[in-house]
C-alpha cells in the first residue's frame, strides 16, 4: 500500500531524514519509535504532503502511484488520513461542518459522534477550548468520516488520560476495520489476511499498542530508519537499554 524508496527530506534547508526505505502492506499496522527530534513527525508529514517538508531525493508511492509531489488534498482524496499532535483551532467552523467536509461519502455524523463521545461538541468550533483528549476524539471523528485506507497517527496518546486512550484505541480500530469492544460496524472482526487498511503510528510510551496491536516496529534514530522488529520486543529493548543500544545491537530484524 505504501512504498517509500530512498527518501531524503529537508526542512528550511536542513536535512532531517536520510535515505528512508519503508514498505507497508495492506492490512498491516507499523509503529515508529525514536527519541525526540529524530524526524518521526517529519516522516508522517512528508507522507501526507505538507508543503514545509521538501523531498530532496527518493519517492513515495501509494497503491503503486507516485504521490511524491502530489498536494495534500489529492492524497486525502486517494485515501491517506493523518492525526497530527497539535491541530489548529478553527473558529467559525463547527465540528459537524468539519466532519461533513472530511467525509468521502455520506455518513451519519451523529452516530459516528456517539462512538467517540462527541455529540455535545458537534455545534462547537473545531478544537476551541477543547482538552487534549477532546482534540484527539475530534480528530478521530473526522478520520472516521474520511474513512482512509492508510492511517497516520502522530503520538495518539499524547496529552490523553487513561480513559481517553482506550477510546482512542477503539476509534483507531474502527477506522482500521479491526475488532473493537462496543463499536458497531459490519465486517469488523475479519482475519488479518482479508484486511486491506493499514496504519503507521508514532508513539513514545507504547500505551496505544495495548489497544491497537502492531505487526512491525521501526526505530528512527538520527534521521535514519535504523532497525525493525517485533513491536513488544523492541519496546522492551528500548525501555531497558535505550535507543542507541537497540539500534547498534544488530539483534532486531524484520520478522515475517
Amino acid at each position: 500500500m505504501l512504498k517509500i524508496e530512498g527518501l531524503t527530506v529537508a526542512v528550511n534547508g536542513k536535512q532531517i531524514l536520510h535515505n528512508i526505505n519503508l514498505h507497508i502492506k495492506p492490512g498491516e499496522v507499523h509503529v515508529l519509535f525514536g527519541p525526540n527530534g529524530t524526524g518521526k513527525s517529519t516522516l508522517i508529514s512528508t507522507i501526507m504532503g505538507f508543503p514545509k517538508y521538501q523531498v530532496t531525493k527518493g519517492k513515495i508511492y501509494f497503491h503503486g502511484e507516485d504521490v511524491t509531489n502530489m498536494p495534500v488534498y489529492e492524497r486525502a482524496k486517494r485515501g491517506i488520513g493523518v492525526m497530527i499532535q497539535r491541530p489548529p483551532t478553527l473558529r467559525g467552523l463547527s465540528v459537524s461542518e468539519m466532519v461533513e467536509i472530511c467525509s468521502r461519502e455520506k455518513v451519519d455524523i451523529e452516530k459516528l459522534a456517539r462512538y467517540v463521545n462527541m455529540t455535545s461538541f458537534l455545534n462547537r468550533a473545531v478544537n476551541d477550548g477543547f482538552s487534549g483528549g477532546e482534540i484527539k476524539r475530534s480528530e478521530l471523528l473526522q478520520l472516521m468520516a474520511q474513512n482512509p485506507e492508510l492511517l497516520l497517527l502522530d503520538e495518539p496518546e499524547s496529552g490523553v488520560d487513561v480513559e481517553n486512550i482506550a477510546l482512542v484505541g477503539q476509534a483507531v480500530n474502527y477506522i482500521l476495520e479491526r475488532g473493537t469492544n462496543g463499536f458497531e460496524r459490519e465486517s469488523l472482526k475479519v482475519r488479518r489476511e482479508h484486511r486491506h487498511k493499514a496504519g503507521l503510528i508514532i508513539t513514545h510510551t507504547g500505551h496505544i499498542l495495548k489497544y491497537v496491536p502492531a505487526d512491525v516496529a521501526h526505530i528512527l534514530f538520527r534521521g535514519t530508519l535504523s532497525c525493525s522488529g517485533n513491536p513488544q520486543e523492541m519496546l522492551e529493548c528500548i525501555g531497558h537499554q535505550g535507543y542507541e543500544a537497540c539500534v547498534s545491537c544488530g539483534l532486531l530484524e524484520v520478522r515475517a
